[in-house]
């Protein structure tokens, strides 16, 4: 379904979310209907479900990359690298991505993104199997992935704006954030049992598989495309998106502080294989239990956004969460007791997800409507694009000072830069607050 005539206020959400079936609204599940309205949406049902799988499907294969490439050369470095050019082409595709997203239909460019995406697991599983697989040619299926990818995640976070409605939209951010940390819980967990019986290349090969869940999901939904869409040109719209998003000073220091949080703090779930082995004497089933004790702790962020962000400053989330990040990851850092680093990472991931997760909403509740896609795009490229210079640095560093000297490393430069965003807390809570005011007026209903 298409919604037409949104207001800013109402379109911002759009960007972060998918769902699940809800059946009766009987009991919890009533409430939790009431709690996130676009449950009620069937389109949105189905493409939830079918993301579910497919993200399920992708933890499976970044699990078992890690691994495989650690098992062909234990080499910290070499993780870092191959981490890297999964992720790099964003850095340098991502901008356009957001203009190819506002020129052609979204459901269109997901239906080719996923096929491919498919495509290129398989292809992966299959010279795992065979025995043929190299460290380069895991590097050349990670970067092709990437670019992928760089049209792909703004694609997929706009396409929700043509399948909700107007009273569905707050529900939005927090349901995507839900269904990507739901899977970074499942699937690192399901990724070491299934390396354990089927081997690297068999995961592989069932994240291919998971792709035809949202590949069914987006065939099935009946998406109207807008008929009347603004001509851009590449070059000057990236760069009218580059100049509203640094010269407005709440979204540029939020911008900021996601790179700084992307290359300084995401960067340790890098070296996870080098400590499940190293530090913890772990294989791959230890592996998937430290991602999903991380994924946990995210998945709880989610739900607290959800439910406290109208009563809470968001200040709080993304200084608070910044902090209980950075020492955590302290002293995880310092730790060789399992139990005990699994608390700890649970409370990392609580803390990293917390900020980005509220500053992703504070960006989208400022920006303008027509620049959605553009802003939507920067805000990737700091979040994905800038993680191969973390990934590098943090493979780079791990082998010249060892891993826990790495981590802290980066978990002191966030707890620095978050005295910038401690600088604007007045502002960031101002600016978010005038917004509540206005989503909350008496005219927003479903239409």
């Amino acid at each position: 379904m298409m919604i037409s005539k949104r207001s800013p206020e109402e379109e911002y959400i759009i960007s972060e979310s998918p769902e699940i079936c809800v059946g009766e609204n009987t009991g919890w599940i009533k409430q939790v209907a009431r709690a996130f309205p676009a449950l009620q949406n069937k389109s949105y049902r189905a493409y939830f479900s079918g993301q579910l799988i497919s993200l399920i499907g992708t933890w499976l294969q970044i699990v078992s990359q890690g691994w495989l490439v650690l098992q062909l050369t234990n080499s910290a470095l070499q993780i870092g690298l191959i981490a890297a050019l999964s992720t790099l082409p964003s850095l340098f595709l991502t901008l356009f991505g957001g203009v190819i997203v506002d020129q052609f239909p979204k459901q269109k460019i997901l239906l080719a993104t996923q096929a491919a995406s498919m495509l290129l697991a398989f292809t992966l599983g299959i010279l795992t199997l065979t025995g043929e697989v190299t460290v380069w040619m895991i590097g050349i299926t990670a970067f092709l992935l990437g670019i992928v990818t760089a049209i792909d995640s703004p694609a997929r976070q706009a396409f929700i704006s043509e399948i909700v409605t107007k009273e569905q939209l707050p529900s939005a951010i927090a349901l995507n954030s839900g269904i990507f940390n739901a899977a970074r819980v499942i699937g690192p967990s399901i990724a070491g049992l299934l390396i354990a019986l089927i081997g690297t290349g068999g995961a592989f090969i069932v994240n291919g598989f998971s792709y035809i869940a949202v590949l069914i999901a987006l065939l099935w939904m009946k998406v109207q495309f807008p008929t009347e869409r603004r001509k851009l040109h590449a070059i000057r719209a990236i760069k009218e998106g580059l100049t509203y998003s640094f010269t407005h000073p709440i979204i540029r220091t939020l911008i900021i502080f996601t790179g700084v949080s992307s290359v300084f703090g995401w960067s340790y779930t890098t070296l996870m294989p080098l400590i499940a082995q190293n530090t913890f004497h772990l294989g791959a089933a230890g592996l998937g239990y430290l991602y999903a004790a991380s994924g946990l702790g995210s998945l709880l962020a989610t739900l607290l956004i959800a439910t406290f962000s109208k009563k809470i400053s968001p200040e709080i989330f993304i200084l608070g969460g910044s902090i209980l990040f950075a020492i955590s990851l302290i002293l995880f850092s310092y730790t060789s007791h399992l139990l005990m680093g699994l608390i700890l990472l649970f409370l990392t991931g609580l803390g990293l997800l917390s900020q980005f997760a509220m500053m992703n909403t504070v960006i989208q509740s400022l920006v303008s409507s027509e620049l959605r896609g553009r802003v939507i795009s920067i805000y990737i490229l700091m979040f994905i694009g800038l993680t191969p210079i973390g990934n590098i640095g943090a493979g780079w560093l791990a082998e010249h000072i060892g891993t826990g000297a790495t981590m802290r490393t980066g978990a002191l430069v966030i707890l620095i830069f978050s005295s910038v965003i401690l600088y604007y807390r007045n502002k960031i809570r101002t600016a978010y607050d005038a917004y509540k005011k206005k989503i909350e007026k008496p005219d927003y209903t479903t239409g």
